[in-house]
């Protein structure tokens, strides 16, 4: 299939960085012990916060950094390369190409993300797994696959997202103002910055009903066992349902902006 194609070339594109990831698994690892021990004073302080222990919050850091990159919670992946593409006018040889623009670049982030995942996401994963004993898998079967089906929920929503952003080169020609606000509201309401469940309310249930909370909370708390049965359930579907309006908005703006915009350079 072209979308499959499409996926294993931006994987291949991706693993040619070698010295970036061991780079970055190495940023995420020194990260990830950083973060684990300042958790672990923080439960230890409160050892029911959240609903979490100990281990739960171990747990947690570290799926925070295995996923970091592969649901591009900062932002880059193919977006960036639509947006440079519209600042200098190239997105016309996109919009030629007889198949979907959105989803020829969902499947190109897919191909980006698999590649994170299996490098920067097992890397730092292992090493908590070898440094902390408080470092929990999931549980059940049904957690763990839970977790890869939300985490496929996480990286659509994510690119959905990012997709908006870089469609605004459109009418701004230049999309880092607004990627960079972007990138600060996934840190926070992701759940990357501290857990969601720990807010106070009613800020804990305004974070977790906003399409950010798929990108970290809402597989996490699958991986910890947090949501079973019916609340798995619920939490897949709420993914889903972002995904539908998310993607839906994307290609309204997609279509607006090829109607009514002229590309840089012709």
């Amino acid at each position: 299939m072209l979308y499959v194609a499409v996926a294993t070339r931006t994987f291949r594109r991706y693993s040619t960085y070698v010295g970036a990831t061991v780079a970055g698994i190495f940023t995420n690892s020194v990260f990830g012990v950083i973060y684990s021990f300042a958790y672990l004073a923080l439960w230890d302080q409160r050892p029911d916060a959240g609903g979490y222990d100990g281990s739960d919050a171990v747990t947690y850091v570290w799926i925070g950094q295995a996923l970091l990159m592969t649901v591009a919670v900062w932002g880059g992946g193919t977006t960036d390369d639509l947006a440079e593409r519209i600042r200098t006018g190239d997105v016309a040889i996109d919009l030629y190409r007889p198949v979907g623009m959105m989803g020829w670049y969902l499947a190109g982030d897919l191909g980006r993300a698999a590649y994170h995942l299996l490098t920067r996401g097992i890397g730092p994963t292992v090493l908590a797994w070898l440094l902390f004993d408080q470092f929990d898998f999931p549980g059940s079967v049904q957690a763990a696959l839970g977790f890869v089906l939300s985490l496929v929920l996480a990286v659509v929503t994510s690119f959905a997202i990012r997709w908006l952003v870089a469609c605004s080169a459109f009418w701004l020609l230049d999309q880092s103002g607004l990627r960079m606000m972007a990138g600060a509201l996934a840190l926070f309401f992701s759940g990357m910055a501290l857990p969601l469940v720990i807010f106070p309310e009613p800020w804990r249930t305004i974070a977790l009903a906003l399409p950010w909370a798929s990108y970290l909370q809402t597989p996490a708390d699958i991986w910890l066992g947090k949501r079973e049965g019916l609340d798995l359930l619920a939490a897949l579907a709420q993914q889903g349902v972002w995904i539908a309006v998310l993607l839906g908005l994307g290609q309204l703006v997609l279509r607006s902006a090829t109607r009514k915009v002229v590309v840089q350079g012709g």
